[in-house]
């Protein structure tokens, strides 16, 4: 370049540094594209929406209190990430970084976002307590996905009703061996009889799996009920 557009420039910075431009970097670069903002709307709204759960949700926070007594300590930030991910599924459990995926371009409201994040939490709180074989034993990642699908809300009536399935006998444990298997197949290379299989044989013993809450919380009222009988709980042990 010629000196004099580099002077120019020079003193085109200066001006900008005079205006305080140096202080809003983003201000000097192209505008984004249409799908970039969208893709930061969602992760904004995933963001804020996880703060929500976190802060207020009596699931969440009963299985976050729960975890830093076994020592395992949740952090907003370490621990939870909101991407994008396959349209099938709303978030999963990465044992290998101990990190909890939401998936922001398919979590769309409060309620979903609750959900989600009990049922990955129940992962991490049963990775936390024990030796999962996530991996090479499917029983195991049978197991958690049995009490996740117990615990987490995910089959309350209402969420049964909404999805058409009315007037099922013990649809409880219907629901729950149903979305156990999904799980499954969801995130495993495995065939559908192995998968029932492996639900099948562990079943009752995971289903009656009732930790940390001691009960299954059917409501929002049964996880703060769960959440209270659990904070005294902890008092009564300190006090032993």
């Amino acid at each position: 370049s010629e000196p004099g557009e580099e002077r120019a420039a020079g003193e085109q910075q200066d001006e900008e540094d005079d205006l305080g431009y140096q202080l809003f970097p983003e201000r000097n670069k192209q505008p984004q594209s249409f799908l970039a903002r969208s893709l930061f709307t969602f992760h904004n709204r995933c963001r804020v929406m996880l703060r929500m759960t976190l802060d207020t949700n009596p699931h969440a926070r009963l299985l976050l209190e729960a975890m830093k007594q076994s020592g395992c300590t949740v952090f907003n930030d370490r621990h939870f990430s909101c991407e994008n991910c396959d349209s099938c599924v709303g978030g999963g459990f990465d044992s290998a970084t101990s990190q909890i995926v939401l998936c922001q371009n398919n979590i769309r409201h409060q309620s979903q976002m609750n959900r989600v994040v009990t049922h990955e939490l129940i992962h991490a709180f049963d990775h936390c307590r024990a030796h999962v074989d996530w991996f090479k034993n499917v029983k195991h990642l049978a197991c958690s996905e049995i009490r996740a699908a117990n615990l987490s809300g995910d089959c309350t009536l209402m969420n049964e009703i909404a999805r058409f399935k009315f007037g099922l006998k013990r649809h409880q444990q219907t629901c729950v061996r149903d979305r156990a298997i999904r799980s499954i197949l969801a995130v495993r290379k495995v065939s559908k009889e192995t998968a029932e299989k492996a639900v099948n044989e562990v079943f009752d013993a995971c289903f009656n799996d009732l930790e940390p809450f001691g009960r299954i919380p059917h409501s929002k009222s049964d996880a703060k009920r769960a959440y209270k009988d659990f904070q005294n709980r902890d008092r009564y042990n300190a006090n032993l």
